[in-house]
């Protein structure tokens, strides 16, 4: 199940999550690090995610942000972008991003006092 998130909103959506975690992609390997990425100006900056995502970037702009969900069964931001490298920090364009959980993780349980129409699987981005 995914949502798609109105880049607009991307900054509101990014304040219901902690830190991420900046994955990119270069010829045969995949670099995933820990980050606290920063919305500024409608680009994500994230400082400092070390040499091997700095390489990772200079050889293969695209990367995804994953946002992880801050409770059981709740739904994981994912935000793709293109990405440069700004000194020892990287700076992500957002090309864009969806709220995913897998769709057996849906439930009327899981969304209390849900006055939406889409199902009880909807979460709207407010």
């Amino acid at each position: 199940m995914s949502i798609p998130v109105d880049l607009a909103d991307l900054a509101r959506t990014l304040e219901q999550y902690g830190p991420g975690y900046l994955l990119s992609t270069a010829g045969e390997s995949v670099k995933a690090v820990s980050a606290d990425p920063v919305l500024s100006d409608g680009v994500v900056v994230v400082a400092g995610p070390g040499g091997g995502s700095l390489r990772n970037v200079t050889a293969n702009a695209t990367v995804t942000l994953l946002f992880p969900p801050r409770e059981e069964r709740g739904y994981t931001l994912l935000v793709d972008g293109t990405a440069t490298v700004d000194g020892d920090d990287v700076r992500v364009t957002p090309g864009h991003a969806v709220l995913h959980r897998p769709v057996d993780h849906a439930g009327p349980d899981h969304a209390p006092g849900s006055t939406s129409s889409c199902g009880h699987d909807c979460h709207p981005v407010t």
